[in-house]
């Protein structure tokens, strides 16, 4: 078979911080995807068996740049850049603690790609669940950048786009932290990029058990969150939509 005519290459980015309860299961599920991924972890300096095994679920495994916390944009970064290199087609970053993740998920992120730039997943989650979407991000874009309103999980965890889109959103230099996935939702719709969102289902994920009962865990998620989206307020000359908010 010609190059040209090779079915895409696609890599699965799994940023991962003490993620040994599920981080075999996720692999397990993603190499189960008819796209037939490549598996990578990013692991950020987990103090549990999470990197070991990940490796030996037959995944790659690497480190992210800094020993920070909290640095979820650090993890994406690394793991692009490892992509990126590695010459793949498209990648999808997964959330590592995900308990009910399915081939599926996999199937519909990578597949819609076929017609737009971005795909995003979004999902039925416990109501309790998601403060920091509900109260903060969705409420800011509302005023900001109102033409994000639609979006449902604009800090989705679940994001597929081709090798060149995520280059170009590379180049801008994302935040280092929480901020990363609202982030690359500005970035990419006022790069022109073609985004859509694809309902997965229900999502189940061990995270929430950390915070169900004391939401003020999230306080420097939300804080990381808000901080970026005033930032991009700026930068996109967005700051004076203020002024039609009504109090």
């Amino acid at each position: 078979m010609s190059k040209h005519n090779a079915s895409p290459t696609t890599m699965v980015i799994f940023p991962a911080k003490n993620e040994e309860a599920t981080i075999e299961h996720v692999i397990a599920t993603a190499k189960k995807s008819n796209s037939k991924p490549e598996i990578l972890v990013v692991d950020a300096y987990s103090s549990d068996r999470t990197a070991e095994l990940a490796r030996d679920a037959g995944a790659k495994v690497i480190q992210q740049d800094a020993k920070m916390f909290p640095a979820k944009g650090v993890a994406m970064k690394a793991g692009l850049k490892e992509a990126i290199d590695g010459n793949a087609d498209i990648i999808l970053f997964l959330d590592a603690d995900i308990k009910n993740l399915t081939p599926d998920w996999i199937d519909k992120l990578v597949d819609g790609c076929a017609n737009c730039d971005m795909v995003r997943g979004c999902y039925q989650r416990h109501t309790r669940d998601a403060a920091v979407t509900k109260l903060i991000a969705r409420p800011m874009l509302h005023v900001f950048f109102p033409e994000l309103s639609h979006f449902e999980q604009p800090l989705s965890g679940e994001v597929c786009a081709r090798k060149d889109v995520w280059k170009g959103l590379l180049a801008k230099n994302p935040p280092d932290g929480w901020g990363i996935d609202v982030w690359f939702l500005i970035e990419a719709v006022m790069s022109g990029y073609q985004i859509k969102e694809i309902f997965l289902g229900s999502k189940e994920h061990t995270s929430f058990e950390d915070y169900r009962d004391d939401i003020g865990k999230l306080s420097k998620m939300a804080e990381q969150v808000e901080f970026t989206i005033i930032t991009e307020a700026f930068i996109h000359g967005r700051t004076d939509a203020y002024k039609e908010v009504k109090i």
